[in-house]
């Protein structure tokens, strides 16, 4: 259905559903990947598809009404602009530079799935199987990356101590931002986890901007989602992806540091 409204539309048009679908879908990182795939194998662009992809953990409609009452809600619509803004520009950078030829063979190479359904009848039996074949053959193919990339995250999480990052993420280090980007990555969570997270270092006195550096990174580019898009991105466009995203939080980080 989401090719079919794409069909004929402008691609500005494409990106902005992209993002706005991203928001109000509550995927994390994760689970945002076999939607990702579905998405390339039914004919929609890499840029569209990654600007979902990065849209999707990073806003989601519970969390905002979430931070909302625990953070504030200026700044709870500064993250949301941020990071359906930073999904637009990255889905459109991709677009321009043609980086198709980065992606794994096979998720091209699966049968559309809006072909498939043109090919059997629209029963609601033949759309459950055609739904469990699709699924059964990404679990196929990324489970044991889920596995791994979840096991790492959820022990680095239990290990590191909250008071670490508050010594040495603080408003006396310059490098802060970045480092708190750099921080982030090896956890995961999605958005709504990262709230309490958020509330307690803001008030034990971490910038605005770096807290929000590094939630944004946790739930984007960590590493549980970068070692399972590793399945379905060849390394170029995962490094051009976690090279982005990182620029774009750092910059945001800063900026707020400035404004707030």
């Amino acid at each position: 259905k989401v090719r079919f409204w794409l069909d004929g539309k402008p691609k500005f048009f494409a990106y902005i559903l992209a993002v706005v679908l991203g928001a109000i879908t509550p995927f994390c990182s994760c689970s945002s990947i076999p939607l990702f795939i579905a998405f390339l194998s039914s004919g929609i662009s890499l840029g569209v598809t990654m600007a979902f992809l990065i849209t999707s953990p990073i806003v989601n409609e519970v969390a905002a009404i979430l931070f909302g009452e625990a953070i504030g809600w200026n700044f709870t619509l500064a993250y949301v602009s941020v990071g359906m803004l930073t999904g637009l520009i990255g889905g459109a950078i991709i677009d321009a530079l043609h980086l198709e030829r980065w992606v794994e063979p096979f998720v091209y190479n699966a049968q559309p799935p809006v072909a498939a359904l043109e090919e059997q009848a629209q029963t609601t039996r033949t759309r459950f199987a055609h739904a469990w074949q699709e699924t059964s053959d990404i679990l196929n193919r990324v489970w044991l990356y889920v596995i791994i990339g979840v096991g790492v995250g959820a022990a680095i999480h239990g290990f590191v101590p909250q008071e670490w990052f508050l010594n040495n993420v603080g408003s006396d280090n310059v490098f802060a931002v970045p480092l708190a980007v750099i921080l982030a990555v090896p956890l995961y969570s999605n958005i709504t986890g990262t709230i309490p997270v958020a509330e307690v270092l803001i008030t034990k006195g971490l910038p605005v901007g770096t807290t929000l550096a590094f939630i944004m990174s946790t739930v984007a580019i960590s590493l549980p989602e970068l070692i399972i898009l590793r399945r379905v991105l060849k390394p170029k466009l995962l490094l051009f992806f976690v090279l982005y995203l990182a620029v774009a939080f750092i910059a945001v980080g800063y900026i707020f540091n400035w404004l707030y």
